[in-house]
């Protein structure tokens, strides 16, 4: 029997195992879910097993648990590490959903649920194509192992920790993901760069009180003067992060990345009209894609301070507030461009304002040759299931797991994503389109016989 035909008729039973799971709440960052993360870790031990994984295992962390299964029987073959995470966002605001977040259905060709596209919908897939190998060819061409988490939505704190201590668990050839998205319904992507990250947040203080601003205005500092006139010295008028040393470990993009991003046929002026935009706005002498995609950044998420309620009360405030967070690209150092933000605004604070400034998170950014023999693979396998070959691409978001598996298990990590920019991941109403479903398993499939 074909693989085409195999899927078609395991379709049904498929979809319904996977709506099961995706009504199992595992929501990581909420404490009251932590019953059904690991009801959600469970029902993934079983499946794995019932399709023919071995040394299934849950695995205890601090946290909430890995699952762990490997097929190891294929000797001087390659080992691919799949990785993936069981875990979602909450589903704030509920009154958004069309349909309950954890009563799965489908409508106009889509699966909508909270996890239906990030991830448990494409980590299942992984799952059943190696099912389908094993049910179709009694064994596989390659030896595979699966690590699933169930704290990526809250940054992973114990398989960071895991690794460290059991990496030697999850050595393989290369480290299999899929957690990213095509271009748009039918252009398939592989992403070979994903933006590192660092934040830190900003008070100003000047007086021990508010002060009156009929009695005292013109005469002593304002937070919130202080604090805008500090950030503003953030960027020039180019779009350019003015903090000196910034850019000083940026690589430049290469003539041939960007004749990939250009290749992707991105339209600026659509994505203007979709976000109700006079004009675009960021570095210049780069597209909207290298921006976003390949390009560093450092952007204000918060500011606030002073009397915020109705009407009008005529203060100076005591203390502002900012909160900064920047996405990095290969090479930049999170806690050197740290350092050289916090030293850029200490010299730039206003005589009478005292600065607090309190460092964050911080993740290294990921990159690799879209040359490398498995993104090739890879390619190719998009292109007979999709008949279009994968662009290489640079994702703008972070996934900073996938830099330390990179690195700590010196393995390439493919970024093989089935999902759709439009899918509304972390958002209400999340879906997955059963056409990437029903592809996402081909393409898998032709990945794994041909490595």
């Amino acid at each position: 029997m074909s693989y085409s035909a195999y899927f078609e008729q395991a379709r049904e039973q498929q979809l319904n195992e996977l709506k099961e799971w995706l009504s199992i709440p595992s929501i990581s960052a909420l404490s009251e879910h932590k019953k059904d993360i690991h009801q959600a870790a469970e029902w993934l031990a079983a499946k794995l097993t019932a399709a023919g994984l071995e040394n299934v295992e849950i695995i205890p962390t601090k946290g909430h648990p890995l699952v762990y299964a490997d097929h190891l029987h294929e000797p001087g073959k390659p080992t691919i590490l799949v990785y993936g995470h069981y875990d979602v966002q909450p589903v704030d605001p509920l009154h958004l959903w069309e349909t309950p977040p954890f009563e799965p259905s489908i409508r106009d060709g889509k699966l909508y649920a909270r996890g239906a596209t990030d991830d448990k919908g494409q980590v299942f897939l992984h799952m059943k194509a190696v099912e389908a190998i094993l049910k179709q060819e009694g064994k596989l061409p390659l030896n595979i192992k699966f690590c699933i988490e169930g704290e990526e939505e809250v940054s992973s704190p114990n398989l960071l920790e895991f690794l460290q201590t059991g990496a030697e668990r999850l050595t393989a050839d290369a480290v299999l993901v899929s957690d990213t998205s095509l271009i748009e319904k039918g252009k398939p992507a592989i992403c070979t760069g994903l933006r590192g990250l660092c934040s830190l947040e900003v008070a100003v203080h000047t007086a021990n009180t508010d002060l009156h601003s009929g009695s005292f205005g013109g005469g002593v500092p304002n937070a919130l003067h202080a604090m805008v006139s500090l950030l503003a010295t953030l960027h020039d008028d180019k779009g350019r992060v003015s903090v000196p040393g910034f850019y000083d470990d940026v690589v430049p993009l290469s003539e041939e990345m960007r004749t990939e991003f250009l290749k992707q046929g991105f339209s600026e002026s659509k994505l203007q009209q979709e976000l109700a935009l006079d004009s675009l706005y960021g570095e210049e002498g780069y597209s909207f894609v290298e921006r976003v995609g390949a390009r560093p950044t450092l952007e204000l998420n918060g500011v606030y301070g002073g009397f915020q309620g109705e009407g009008t009360k005529t203060v100076i405030p005591k203390e502002a507030h900012a909160k900064i967070t920047c996405r990095l690209v290969a090479n930049q150092n999170p806690q050197d461009i740290l350092n050289k933000i916090e030293r850029h605004l200490r010299a730039h604070v206003q005589p009478g304002a005292r600065l607090e400034i309190q460092q964050g998170e911080k993740a290294n950014a990921f990159n690799i040759d879209p040359s490398h023999a498995f993104l090739q693979a890879a390619a190719d396998a998009f292109e007979k299931v999709y008949g279009v070959r994968a662009l290489f691409t640079k994702d703008g978001g972070s996934i900073p797991i996938v830099e330390t598996f990179s690195r700590v298990l010196a393995a390439p990590v493919v970024l093989m994503g089935f999902g759709l920019p439009d899918e509304n991941l972390h958002a209400p109403n999340e879906h997955f389109n059963l056409e990437n479903f029903d592809k996402g398993l081909l393409t898998i499939v032709e990945f794994l016989k041909s490595v």
